[in-house]
């Protein structure tokens, strides 16, 4: 069986100087090795001097236990990172809860480390994804992404002997919410290869709305509206007007005559563009003597 890693970090907010911005430094990399019954054989622990500041927060401080003087006694970013790749090996299969950790490692690597000095992770898994779908496979319920802690909780995984917010402790509670759902056929639709630039070019994509209505994503049958009451192709009958997220033109169908505003809206992901539409009434606007008109939206944008 391929080894198991399991990695968590702790990192603290300063302000970098040089880079004139706040960069989430690392300040600890744990992590634990399982063999092939999910055991623990061995650990990774090892705190970093930060080159940036001299100080951590009380915030940090309060949440993990670490303290200044633990971090002004600990290694250099690059030499915590070259004794990871070392003890990881070359063919293992790393997991972290949640992908954090990951934006952590691009940002430390960009603006903290000498160029060819890089952090291995070779196969990679998301836990915390995996288990929020075993868990509701089962008929647990919970609305957004789920903590660490919260989802031992719901499972009655016990963790009063572990220390929350120490990076290996994080990863004993991680490999025993693991164990709970580990399965080798149903992890393998969850591993990337970290290897490939596209695993990076997918992570750090932000999706986006899109403002403007000419945009090339944007095809001409996708504005197009069907009415929702005889089913009919409508006519627009104005120009697009974008507000808060959303394109609005009136709308009249050829067949039963009834008016409405189409809204659509248009957000673009690494794969796809997700289109919503809605069909609103229009509602009648007074005018002087007591005369009606129907509402309209801006002809241009």
């Amino acid at each position: 069986m391929t080894p198991i890693i399991i990695l968590d970090l702790e990192w603290d907010s300063a302000y970098c100087i040089k880079q004139h911005r706040f960069v989430n430094q690392i300040i600890q990399i744990g992590a634990v090795k399982l063999n092939e019954q999910l055991e623990i054989v061995d650990s990774f622990n090892e705190i970093v001097r930060s080159s940036i500041t001299k100080k951590l927060s009380k915030r940090f401080i309060e949440l993990t236990g670490i303290t200044t003087e633990m971090m002004l006694g600990g290694i250099s970013l690059t030499d915590a990172f070259l004794r990871y790749n070392r003890w990881i090996g070359s063919q293992a299969l790393t997991m972290t809860w949640s992908t954090s950790d990951l934006y952590t490692l691009i940002e430390n690597k960009k603006f903290l480390l000498p160029k060819g000095v890089s952090f291995r992770l070779g196969r990679y898994m998301d836990l915390q994804s995996f288990v929020q779908n075993e868990m509701r496979a089962i008929g647990l319920e919970f609305v957004s992404q789920i903590s660490l802690s919260h989802a031992a909780e719901l499972l009655g995984i016990t963790f009063d002997d572990i220390d929350l917010h120490k990076a290996q402790d994080d990863c004993i509670l991680s490999a025993k919410l693991l164990k709970r759902f580990y399965d080798p056929e149903k992890i393998k639709p969850y591993i990337r290869n970290t290897d490939d630039p596209e695993f990076y070019r997918r992570l750090t994509f932000k999706s986006y709305t899109l403002t403007n209505i000419r945009d090339d994503a944007i095809k001409p049958e996708s504005l197009q509206f069907d009415c929702d009451q005889c089913g009919h192709r409508a006519k627009c009958v104005t120009g697009w007007k974008y507000r808060n997220g959303w394109f609005a033109a009136n709308f009249r169908c050829s067949y039963c005559k009834r008016a409405f505003i189409g809204r659509i809206s248009f957000k673009k992901t690494y794969d796809d563009l997700l289109i919503k539409r809605r069909i609103v009434d229009v509602k009648p606007v007074e005018k002087n003597h007591d005369k009606q008109s129907v509402q309209t939206v801006s002809e241009k944008l």
